[in-house]
């Protein structure tokens, strides 16, 4: 590999690629770790409850848990130090942890109910954010990528999901302006929005979920695993190109004319 290729490329040549991976206990976090993983990566396994780490583990050969709430600012600096003493760089935050919260209507969700996503969605997103911006400027040499987990709901809302929406929304801004702040640093920031992945979090939709128009219907999923694809060809990138934002869905979900 030439020197200019080594400059582009999504990682230096020697060491494995180091990703952090946040709500890697289950679901998306836990697939794209596994994903990851056989890829050759070496993944931190972030979360909350330290037991679903252990098991992404033993799916994920080459990955370590550091139990992690992305909520608190100790918590995050801890775990990206750990991950810096551990491995020595980083190449990827995949910015996951995600809270839906109840679906109840507007009038009817609690001031506690609605923080508790915005503190999980969008201040965890922003702190493991800002600590992994750090230390892939500060790094030698310079630059990593950060894909953020956006939504469906980061175009067109659900009924009664005011909190998630908002939050979502919200993510696309900060992709935006990691993506820009990023620019001088070789810090690549891109966004999936994902729609009907089959996790524990959509179990609703296969059983009938709450539709526009007020009745209940049962809509498609599709299999995480497509998801964690479409993250890991974000991640192989090298550093002069991003995926800005990919859409990834049941094909035959309703989001186009959802409403």
């Amino acid at each position: 590999m030439s020197d200019d290729e080594n400059q582009n490329s999504p990682h230096p040549e020697g060491p494995a690629r180091i990703a952090v991976v946040t709500g890697a206990g289950s679901g998306v976090g836990r697939a794209v770790a596994v994903e990851l993983a056989a890829g050759g990566w070496t993944v931190a396994l972030a979360g909350r409850r330290p037991d679903p780490l252990e098991e992404t583990a033993t799916l994920a050969p080459g990955s370590f848990p550091v139990p992690c709430d992305v909520t608190r600012p100790s918590d995050v600096t801890a775990l990206f130090s750990a991950v810096r003493k551990r491995c020595g760089r980083l190449d990827l935050l995949f910015n996951n942890a995600g809270a839906f919260g109840p679906a109840v209507p507007l009038e009817d969700l609690a001031f506690d109910q609605w923080r508790a996503v915005v503190d999980v969605n969008l201040h965890g997103a922003f702190l493991c954010a800002q600590a992994a911006f750090r230390q892939m400027k500060e790094q030698d040499p310079q630059g990593g990528r950060i894909v953020n987990n956006g939504s469906i709901s980061a175009h067109v809302p659900r009924p009664q999901s005011i909190a998630y929406t908002a939050t979502k929304h919200a993510m696309t801004g900060l992709t935006k302006s990691l993506s820009l702040d990023g620019r001088p640093y070789r810090i690549a920031c891109g966004q999936i929005d994902i729609g009907n992945a089959a996790t524990d979090m959509t179990s609703r939709m296969r059983t009938g979920i709450l539709q526009p128009n007020g009745t209940t219907a049962v809509e498609p999923v599709m299999d995480v695993a497509d998801v964690a694809r479409t993250v890991h060809q974000m991640a192989e990138l090298p550093l002069t190109a991003n995926v800005q934002f990919a859409t990834v869905m049941a094909t035959t979900m309703p989001y186009i004319g959802r409403g």
